[in-house]
């Protein structure tokens, strides 16, 4: 029996796999959204799950944007009747949870695309140490982009762990020169930073109803 390949080289390779992952990520929203629709897993769980498709998939297409640049019309193309996910991934960009606590509070400032910058940052932040981008001009803009976004939060006190401790890290790297690296014991602390802040700004975000 012959063998069909469905690319040619390395590249369409790629580009097929980058197909099938933005395929799953599409799918496992709408899954997802249904459950929390119909109560079948908690806020914290749902939220969690969502904000990590919602990161992967803003990565991966802007990956695609050349080959995909419609989300929409790749759904219709592979036939998916996913209108809960091309909401939430496309047009919403955060949780349903987030998005909630969000309209709740009344101030501009904390709308969910703010909320949703903040969330994008520091786990872009975090992907791209863990990918080992570690020089100065690599980690600078990310975490420059990062504590602006929190700053434009009214909710977030001035004392707020994630401003200190992203400004001490800016400042840190500002005396140092854009080639040089951080160093192993750096970049894990840096990581324990980024991900302690988040934890904090997550819990700091109002709850529904209050």
């Amino acid at each position: 029996m012959m063998e069909v390949k469905l690319w040619n080289d390395k590249r369409e390779r790629e580009m097929y796999e980058n197909f099938a992952e933005l395929f799953a990520i599409i799918k496992a929203t709408e899954k997802l959204e249904k459950a929390y629709i119909r109560d079948l897993l908690s806020p914290s769980e749902y939220e969690s799950e969502c904000q990590k498709l919602i990161v992967h998939f803003k990565t991966l297409s802007a990956t695609l944007k050349e080959t995909v640049p419609n989300i929409e019309r790749f759904a219709d193309t592979y036939k998916m009747d996913c209108p809960a996910a091309i909401y939430r991934l496309v047009t919403s960009g955060v949780p349903a949870t987030v998005e909630h606590r969000a309209t709740v509070a009344s101030s501009t400032s904390n709308s969910a695309s703010i909320v949703a910058e903040c969330v994008q940052n520091f786990i872009t932040s975090m992907d791209s140490l863990k990918l080992n981008m570690v020089a100065v001009d690599q980690v600078y803009p990310l975490l420059s982009d990062l504590s602006a976004s929190l700053n434009k939060l009214s909710i977030l006190p001035p004392d707020f762990e994630g401003k200190t401790k992203m400004k001490e890290w800016i400042l840190r790297l500002s005396k140092m020169g854009a080639a040089d690296e951080l160093t192993e014991q750096q970049s894990r602390q840096l990581h324990f930073d980024l991900e302690s802040s988040y934890n904090s700004f997550m819990a700091a975000l109002p709850k529904a109803g209050n």
